[in-house]
């Protein structure tokens, strides 16, 4: 492999107190050129020190783990290295592993059992520096949502008419492109759109900025 298809390759760690689960997201990812799994962790803290030492682009990380769990771990892994991306791997047993994991700083979130092709874009989408969010968890959050009193964030405000436009846009799950179509303006202006609102709203990334729009009532 020549030195820029090395650079093009997203580095991946794999953590999940279950080996069988490992072995099966490792066999999955090893057909893809450009992903390679470059290392394992059995815990939270396993998870942490492994980032430390290996680098990787991108984490799967399980959320119940023993010890230090994956929340924590996330919370750790986001802190001391902001350039790592943590994809959450859940089965759903608890909604408040969910939001909690969003507060850590997860950039996305995927069902176990979700189709492999499903696995390999979230990579590449994470990579990339994009968010994630699988439709049932879309759904969990809006759920969620609606059972919280609504009071309109006060960094909202500070949206302009066309950026709010493109807020609810990405809130229902609409991808760059999608949102451009709508807008009849292009890829670059939404790109240039997301990236104010992002700075405006002070979030980490589209999943926090789709959970405020929501938390705020402004999907209402």
């Amino acid at each position: 492999m020549s030195e820029t298809a090395a650079a093009d390759v997203t580095r991946v760690l794999l953590v999940d107190d279950q080996e069988l689960v490992r072995t099966g997201f490792t066999m999955i990812l090893a057909v893809e050129d450009d992903i390679e799994v470059v290392g394992e962790a059995r815990d939270g803290a396993e998870a942490v020190s492994q980032v430390a030492a290996l680098a990787p682009d991108v984490v799967l990380m399980d959320v119940q783990m023993p010890g230090t769990d994956g929340i924590e771990a996330t919370r750790a892994v986001v802190a001391a290295h902001p350039e790592t991306k943590v994809v959450i791997l859940t089965t759903f047993d608890d909604d408040a592993y969910l939001f909690d994991a969003l507060q850590a700083g997860a950039s996305g979130f995927l069902l176990k059992n979700c189709p492999p092709d499903d696995l390999v874009h979230a990579i590449r989408l994470a990579a990339g520096g994009h968010s994630l969010l699988a439709p049932e968890v879309t759904e969990r959050v809006i759920g969620r949502s609606a059972r919280t009193p609504r009071t309109e964030d006060p960094r909202l405000a500070e949206l302009t008419e066309r950026e709010r436009d493109v807020l609810m846009a990405m809130a229902r799950g609409m991808s760059n492109a999608e949102i451009a179509t709508d807008l009849v303006v292009s890829a670059a202006t939404v790109k240039s759109h997301v990236s104010r609102i992002l700075t405006k709203l002070d979030s980490r990334d589209r999943v926090q900025a789709v959970i405020l729009a929501h938390e705020s009532g402004l999907m209402d």
